[in-house]
């Protein structure tokens, strides 16, 4: 019996743990994790679970000279700089209310069609598919790599930050909710015994 009333609490004490968001931040950078010519950004996931991965969307990094600055929803705006070193990501040097970012043309790489400067991701070999600034999924792998995408390295710069929150699956709170039950039911028969 005090073998099963362990298992109970252990269970009951080990699910809250399992049943909590975890958000880790990585650093993306422009040069090192491009798509053409770097390497994607590798984070561990456990297959079949949701995720969320969010970048702030004043956190900037740069395809080359002006105006090709973004957020990691990549170069679909008019951007203008702050004026201020970084404030708000902008690294660009330039003074306040001058253009550092615009509407560039679509670039196609591997199954995508989006703006360059665009936080992407890919399982294993994959196509890519658009993170963005937010993005909400579920793992088909293990391991999701995060890239800037791009066509040419060559004046790549800066990076931005990509939170990454595994979110728990409903199983696990049951799983809490079964342990205290657990619990519970033994501390029941105890005191009626």
């Amino acid at each position: 019996m005090r073998k099963i009333m362990g298992l109970a609490v252990a269970l009951a004490l080990i699910a809250p743990l399992q049943a909590a968001a975890t958000t880790t931040v990585y650093e993306v950078k422009a040069l090192d994790n491009s798509t053409s010519g770097g390497a994607g950004l590798a984070i561990s996931v456990f297959a079949s679970q949701s995720f969320s991965v969010s970048a702030d969307i004043n956190d900037l990094w740069n395809a080359g000279p002006l105006p090709r600055w973004s957020n990691a929803d990549g170069l679909n705006a008019v951007l203008l700089s702050t004026g201020l070193p970084d404030v708000n990501g902008d690294n660009s040097n330039v003074a306040a209310g001058n253009k550092i970012g615009d509407v560039l043309p679509l670039w196609t790489q591997n199954g995508l069609t989006a703006p360059y400067g665009t936080l992407v991701g890919q399982w294993g070999s994959g196509d890519y598919f658009t993170v963005g600034t937010t993005y909400t999924g579920t793992a088909i792998d293990n391991t999701l790599n995060l890239f800037y995408f791009d066509s040419n390295t060559g004046g790549n710069r800066g990076s931005i930050l990509a939170s990454v929150t595994a979110i728990p699956e409903p199983e696990t709170y049951a799983m809490l909710l079964a342990g205290l039950g657990l619990v519970g039911f033994i501390a029941r028969r105890r005191k009626a015994a």
